[in-house]
């Protein structure tokens, strides 16, 4: 198990630029402008006053020029400290970048993520209000393909669920989240695949490693339906069905002209689809 759950979760977000804004965007509804690439910032967060603020991680949306800048703070226990400081972040960062900025704060813990997501009074009837991931909030990954597509978000979602009542489901979250780091660096492999056994409960343990891959049948019609064409089809209608499902969960039900761009579209052009997903404000910009 790694030693340290706070330095993970910060690697998580900055191994992945584009998690925070994905998380932001469809676990918390927070609307975000255009953007075109994001990448990780200096957390260094001192001015000009003797103080010295360094927040976990700065992640810096871009549109040619910074469009929106996310602090991140991975809070595993509650200090009150922070609760005088995050403002300071957010302030600081904001005038550095000229362009809006929020804090995002990530939490194991549900009785953390409560405190955490209090709204702090700033006098004269200010408030400065948190935005909280907490674990419940994390979208539950269960597509081994839509795993394969975002490797830290599946992680993330077998730290969340991994404890749940529903054993099964755990397991299918622990199962989808191994399938996505097989395909990693060896270093990033055994990290992430040993987060995902640290936080299964003994009983989603037990059910996960009931589970043989090679014998494993899809729970998900959607699972179900991309075997079947990636074995009877080819691997590019497969993939094929994992970016309409991307996309129907992005931007609601699909047409039928992009249903049909989507079906004619080659590998690479599926690929370009799945890089603009969380930047593109229309379906028709996914598209391409």
């Amino acid at each position: 198990m790694p030693s340290q759950l706070h330095d993970v979760l910060v690697e998580l977000f900055r191994n992945q630029p584009l998690l925070a804004p994905e998380l932001l965007r469809n676990a918390l509804h927070v609307e975000l402008p255009k953007f075109t690439e994001a990448r990780i910032d200096s957390a260094d967060l001192t001015d000009l006053q003797p103080a010295e603020y360094r927040a976990d991680l700065v992640v810096l949306l871009l549109d040619g020029k910074p469009v929106f800048g996310i602090v991140i703070e991975v809070q595993l226990s509650q200090k009150n400290r922070k609760r005088f400081v995050w403002p300071a972040y957010v302030a600081t960062l904001r005038a550095r970048l000229e362009c809006p900025v929020c804090l995002l704060v990530v939490t194991a813990d549900e009785a953390v993520a409560r405190w955490a997501a209090r709204p702090i009074e700033m006098g004269n009837g200010s408030r400065f209000v948190p935005l909280v991931l907490r674990p419940s909030g994390v979208p539950e990954v269960t597509d081994e393909a839509q795993a394969q597509l975002d490797p830290e978000l599946a992680v993330l979602s077998a730290m969340a669920h991994g404890r749940d009542t529903d054993a099964g489901k755990s397991a299918q979250i622990a199962l989808a989240a191994r399938s996505a780091v097989l395909g990693l660096d060896h270093d990033r492999s055994k990290l992430y695949f040993d987060l995902v056994l640290t936080h299964l409960s003994e009983a989603a343990r037990r059910a996960f490693q009931a589970m043989d891959p090679r014998k494993y049948e899809y729970q998900s019609d959607f699972a179900r339906r991309y075997v079947a064409e990636g074995v009877t089809i080819g691997e590019t209608r497969g993939r094929a069905a994992v970016v309409a499902k991307l996309l129907v969960r992005r931007f609601g039900p699909l047409t039928q002209e992009a249903e049909t761009r989507i079906a004619e579209a080659s590998s690479a052009e599926l690929d370009g689809m799945v890089e603009r997903l969380l930047t593109a404000q229309t379906l028709r910009e996914a598209l391409g």
